[in-house]
């Protein structure tokens, strides 16, 4: 069959197929560099593999307590080698990222604590973990208080009003990797490095948290090789590869990380506890998937950057940035631009792509969302999916795609929704 043919199957134009061909053919050098990376991170998460001696016994589950878990414990340790940490929290038992976030949070701050981001508005399901909405269990309800310092206008840090902000009661900082629901730039390892020193050179003591969802392995380092205390993230974002079910992680210092274990189960129990029952292989193989999936969906991104950027949308990052998450975010304008994109993308889904996606309220988001996901696993990122706040400036957030072609796909099928509709005119 013809390419040409394939996309029409699908209901994509020929005048779209050409046009997306055309974008496609000037990304060779951008797709080589990723490319580069993932080659670089798959040896990291083999050797890592290797040394910890992981065997068919690793893949096995356990029930009940869980004690003398062989394969959980091992799958810890490979993630704190990769991760260049002294432990790690690495469980099914984390149910999603911001649970992985809030138990990072509530086991390292006390009553009368203070919690600082120096990079603006944390993600919008924090806002009820931290307690800036109101809600039965905050952190301010135990008596953590929360103080925050935008970025500046050009996506700076504010070093000054960092410093101006930090006192004796602060003990913990959360920095935000990716952009969340904001059309700012994501941090590169770098560059939270250099915010990291400054902060521990203002008061050495303090603890420092990163947000790592959608981050991992876009590059070769993370941020625990710069300086973070505790690096966090979820199973179903990029070190699932698509394959973990469920699960969140914690790789950080020993110190930290123990309390994590206590807060996920019970003081005087910690990390010896907690069956793995059934889910090992897939968390063991999707970690070893990661790299490459994470470099599919990168360059996913790089496509639909440049696309979206070739139609006069804003997009974050454009299209010659460098790419520290695998987010991407178009400005589209308007609450029928963004349910038009979101159709294509469920269209183009393996899993429900009958249904059309429509704004709905989600828990722990202020405003109505707009969800394409049509993943083998309910809500995984790192599958095909897009989704955003049904509020100015009506950006859209694109992530994910297991594969190059699938998320290719899925870029093309969210363009023909939007001519359809007559929200995008392509030049011929």
């Amino acid at each position: 069959m013809e390419t040409p043919n394939i996309f029409r199957d699908f209901g994509i134009s020929d005048e779209v197929a050409s046009y997306s061909q055309r974008i496609l053919a000037g990304l060779t050098d951008r797709f080589a560099e990723i490319d580069r990376v993932a080659e670089i991170n798959q040896a990291k998460v083999l050797l890592a593999m290797r040394k910890n001696r992981v065997d068919a016994a690793c893949l096995a589950g356990t029930t009940g307590y869980g004690h003398d878990d062989k394969g959980r414990d091992t799958l810890e340790r490979v993630y704190a080698d990769v991760f260049h940490t002294e432990t790690a929290l690495v469980r099914p038992h984390v149910t999603c990222g911001t649970h992985a976030l809030a138990i990072a949070l509530s086991a390292n701050l006390l009553p009368g604590d203070e919690l600082l981001s120096p990079v603006g508005k944390p993600y919008d399901t924090l806002e009820e973990v931290i307690g800036i909405r109101p809600a039965p269990c905050s952190l301010m309800e135990n008596g953590i208080t929360y103080r925050q310092v935008d970025l500046l206008p050009d996506g700076g840090f504010d070093y000054e009003g960092i410093r101006a902000a930090i006192n004796d009661r602060t003990k913990l900082v959360t920095i935000q990797r990716s952009k969340g629901y904001q059309m700012r730039p994501t941090l590169s390892v770098k560059r939270i490095g250099e915010l990291i020193a400054f902060l521990k050179g203002v008061k050495p003591g303090l603890t420092v948290m990163v947000d790592n969802c959608y981050g991992e392995f876009t590059e070769t380092l993370e941020p625990s090789d710069v300086g973070a205390d505790m690096t966090v993230g979820s199973l179903i974002k990029n070190p699932g590869g698509g394959l973990a079910p469920i699960g969140g992680y914690i790789a950080g210092t020993a110190k930290c990380v123990e309390r994590c274990h206590y807060r996920l189960t019970a003081p005087g129990i910690g990390q010896d506890v907690g069956a793995s029952v059934s889910v090992l292989r897939d968390l063991y193989q999707g970690f070893f998937l990661a790299p490459t999936v994470t470099a599919a969906a990168m360059k996913g991104a790089v496509f639909a950057a440049k696309l979206y950027e070739s139609l006069g949308f804003r997009v974050v990052p454009d299209s010659v940035e460098s790419r520290h998450d695998i987010i991407q975010s178009v400005e589209l304008g308007s609450p029928e631009a963004m349910c038009a994109f979101a159709e294509g993308i469920q269209a183009a889904a393996p899993v429900d792509a009958y249904v059309t996606p429509i704004p709905s309220p989600l828990p722990g988001y202020a405003d109505d969302v707009i969800m394409a996901a049509g993943a083998f696993v309910q809500g995984a990122s790192i599958e095909l999916s897009a989704d955003g706040p049904i509020r100015p400036p009506y950006a859209i957030y694109f992530q994910g795609g297991l594969t190059f072609p699938h998320a290719k796909l899925g870029i093309m099928m969210s363009l023909q929704k939007l001519t359809e509709r007559g929200l995008v005119k392509l030049d011929r």
